[in-house]
């Protein structure tokens, strides 16, 4: 460590420096004890004393001593002392009330109302807000009380619900009334707004209107509260208000919108369409005055807006065209938008008027897509003249024109509704979508021919990958002028360009598989139709492929190519009357001309997916072919000629290798027991000739490599089985042959230096003895006594027992001997 001053200096330095660090912690530690004494001394004291000196911080306590807070503690002891009375009053009201005379009531009543009413203000001069807030609840609880008491003794044969309805309206005046004159006091308020909810609805109630005349009744009640939310200052009357404003005028548009739906004219669905219109209005007026809630309650003014219109629409119109009715009207909302009008209610109009597209949407969606997949139910029924959308499909006649205005206006809103701000990527997608819904679902009409429905379909199909493939090359460019610097900077050209595609791409990707599939589908009704259309989506598919920019789209338009290009092949086959398995060898040409493809593509991405799509086309081959066992040889071979071929190529050629070498051996084995071949030696000697070959080539590239990785494999592969083979043989050749090439095996690996050879040679050599001697060794013990067996074994064990350390040393050079062979 190196030191800028000299070490004596240095020390004499940080001394110094400790030393005024141990005064000031002492001048501190004075300083907190004065203040600690102080604190505690201030504790002590009286209130008036500790007010004097100015305030002071509370006594020090105990951590585990928890006092209770004083404004808590009494909240809790007059809320219960207030709920005391309360019950105490309604019990003399209710249960003592027929005790006293008229006098004595009125005198009872009217005196304990007044001085809970008027006990308040005296409580709030000597500023006990708490406990004047408590007595207030308590005065209001008696009014209503009293109320309950007047008709009881006064009024006995008034109907119950008029009179609930006018003296709610008198007890929301007189709670307001009261709640102004004592502005300290938080509940009177609130309270008379909640009354002031009842007597408009159950006055109607009492004389016995129609439900619209009790809906009018809650809309006033509705536009009541909203004008108290809108104008008054305090948070708990504005919440109050508001939460009335919600259940009276959602109850009001439920009942209104009920009402429309039920009506069976024009006439009967004005009145309920006005309704809505003044529901809407008030919610409307909300959200023009309150821009923090605006996008809501501008959503539920559009959508009271719709029904109304729809309602009357709706009894005009014919029972399949309701929901356009009501979707036509949604759109009409949308021009309303184009007004200049605050963004919180724009916003909440076009998600109103959204809302409308997408119910209807949701509803007409199912027909487009059972249209794009009834074709597939005619797969069972290949050539039959009748194509699977032959009879009409319910339903279409409205889905149709929801689905193309609801693409219209998708399409439309970007550039007709510029200050909304709409996710555009979204927008486009879900207008390709309806768009290509809509084509496929006009293209499903019973008049129409079949050619001419394969036609339009066709056309459809290929712009949807014309637009796939225009949206796939603009996004690439778009990414490569984010990721590239610039065609002059050195840098260009050294970042790789975006491998897909937008969202646009993609979607129409989809819908274009999606309706090639349908047509792929629908053109199996004849046999010219299959070929023309399997040969066109094949074109079209290539022409994508090439045309792509996207490694996505190209791959998975290629790909496609090759499918429909397989069953081109398959439908050939079929045509000439071949059977399955022979149709599976012709459809072995797929495989090879995708791998004669892949190597001439070889740089390009879709190189390895078309590649992959072929070898998938070939296990379909091979499964045509499975009931035909001599066919499926064949196509194995075939099969593995062409695996062979690719394994040529210094990228595949390791598991395309395997491949190969797996299918000439099934295809070899398969033909053997097509054969009717039971010999194991001819299943085996196939395996075991190529893979010695192989490790006799890699022993030459690597002489230090285990003779166990090199032949191990080869020489179990027929060992074994036949050694299996030959414990249950009864005859002699099998064996003996089996024996000589053990004993060739052996001297071959000791000659060789060779563990593999030797150890498996030996072993399938001593086995096969054993098997050879073992029915002489049986008639051998069978003749001897039978003492004589358990004697040569005891005298067996006290020979190697002897000899224990001698035989220990034979093993271990034995174990030496065989280590240092490979």
């Amino acid at each position: 460590m190196e030191n800028a001053l000299p070490p004596a200096d240095e020390l004499r330095l940080i001394d110094g420096e400790l030393a005024q660090l141990d005064v000031r912690r002492a001048q501190l530690l004075n300083r907190r004890a004065w203040l600690v004494h102080t604190l505690q001394a201030l504790g002590t004291r009286g209130a008036g004393q500790a007010a004097a000196h100015g305030p002071a911080w509370p006594a020090q306590r105990a951590p585990w001593v928890a006092p209770a807070s004083g404004p808590s503690a009494q909240n809790v002891l007059l809320t219960l002392g207030g709920i005391l009375l309360t019950i105490a009053a309604i019990a003399f009201t209710v249960v003592s009330w027929g005790h006293l005379g008229i006098g004595g009531r009125s005198v009872v009543l009217g005196l304990v109302t007044a001085a809970a009413l008027a006990t308040p203000f005296l409580l709030l001069r000597r500023g006990l807000t708490a406990t004047a807030e408590a007595v207030a609840v308590l005065g209001l609880v008696l009014t209503v009380l009293d109320a309950y008491a007047l008709r009881r003794a006064a009024l006995p044969d008034t109907d119950a619900v008029r009179y609930a309805a006018v003296a709610a309206g008198v007890l929301a005046a007189v709670w307001a009334g009261y709640g102004l004159l004592l502005r300290r006091l938080r509940t009177p308020l609130p309270v008379a707004v909640m009354a002031a909810q009842l007597p408009l609805p159950l006055w109607a109630l009492g004389t016995d209107a129609s439900l619209s005349a009790t809906v009018w009744a809650t809309l006033a009640t509705a536009a009541f509260d909203i004008a108290v939310a809108l104008l008054a200052k305090p948070v708990a009357i504005r919440a109050t208000a508001a939460t009335g404003a919600v259940l009276t005028g959602g109850w009001s548009l439920l009942a209104a919108g009920w009402l429309s739906l039920m009506a069976d004219s024009p006439a009967l669905a004005l009145e309920p369409g006005l309704l809505l219109l003044a529901a809407g209005g008030l919610a409307l007026g909300a959200a023009w005055r309150e821009p923090s809630t605006a996008p809501v309650t501008a959503a539920v003014a559009g959508l009271a807006a719709v029904a109304a219109a729809g309602g009357v629409v709706r009894t005009m119109v014919p029972a399949s065209w309701v929901v356009p009715g009501y979707l036509l009207c949604a759109v009409a909302l949308l021009g309303v938008v184009r007004i200049p009008v605050p963004r919180g209610v724009r916003t909440g109009l076009c998600v109103a008027s959204g809302l409308v597209h997408a119910m209807a949407t949701v509803l007409a969606l199912p027909f487009a897509l059972l249209t794009m997949a009834r074709p597939l139910s005619g797969i069972g029924s290949v050539w039959s003249g009748a194509p699977a959308s032959a009879s009409p499909l319910p339903g279409l006649s409205t889905a149709l024109p929801i689905l193309v205005v609801v693409a219209a206006v998708l399409w439309a809103a970007p550039r007709l509704l510029p200050a909304v701000p709409l996710p555009r990527a979204a927008t486009t997608c879900a207008a390709l979508v309806l768009t290509c819904c809509a084509g496929f679902t006009m293209t499903a009409h019973p008049s129409l021919p079949h050619a001419g429905m394969l036609a339009l379909r066709l056309l459809l199909v290929t712009a949807m990958l014309a637009v796939t493939v225009l949206a796939d090359r603009g996004a690439f460019e778009a990414g490569r002028a984010r990721v590239v610097p610039g065609a002059d900077s050195p840098a260009a050209g050294a970042a790789d360009p975006p491998r897909a595609g937008g969202p646009l791409a993609l979607t129409g990707l989809v819908c274009a598989v999606a309706g090639a599939l349908s047509v792929a589908a629908l053109s199996l009704a004849t046999r010219p139709a299959t070929f023309t259309v399997l040969a066109v989506l094949g074109v079209v598919s290539a022409v994508a492929a090439a045309a792509s920019r996207g490694a996505v789209l190209a791959a998975v338009t290629a790909c496609a190519a090759v499918v429909w290009g397989a069953g081109l092949v398959g439908a050939t086959a079929a045509a000439a009357g071949l059977p399955a398995h022979q149709a599976g060898l012709a459809l072995l040409a797929v495989p090879a001309t995708t791998a004669l493809l892949a190597a001439r593509l070889r740089p390009h991405p879709v190189a390895l997916p078309v590649e992959l799509t072929g070898a998938a086309a070939g296990l379909v081959a091979l499964s045509l072919a499975v009931p035909h066992a001599p066919t499926l040889a064949l196509a194995l071979a075939l099969a593995g000629v062409i695996a062979g071929g690719t394994a040529l190529r210094a990228d595949r050629r390791p598991f395309a290798g395997y491949v190969a070498v797996v299918l000439f051996v099934a295809a070899t084995w398969i033909r053997l027991a097509a054969s009717d071949v039971s010999a194991p030696e001819a299943y085996t000697l196939p395996v075991t000739v190529p893979a010695l070959a192989v490790g006799l080539l890699r022993r030459r590239r690597d002489p230090e490599a285990s003779s166990w990785t090199a032949y191990g494999a080869g020489l179990a592969a027929t060992l074994v089985p036949s050694l299996i083979a030959a414990w249950g043989d009864v005859h002699w050749l099998r064996p003996l042959l089996l024996g000589l090439a053990a004993l060739a095996l052996t001297l071959a690996g000791a000659r060789l230096r060779l563990q593999a050879p030797m150890v498996l040679g030996g072993l399938t050599l001593g086995l096969d003895a054993l098997h050879e001697l073992a029915p002489y060794v049986v008639q051998v013990v069978g003749a001897l006594p039978r003492w004589l067996p358990p004697a040569v074994a005891g005298l067996l064990l006290l020979a190697v027992g002897a000899t224990y350390e001698r035989r220990l040393h034979d093993a271990r050079r034995l174990r030496e001997t065989l280590s240092r062979m490979r």
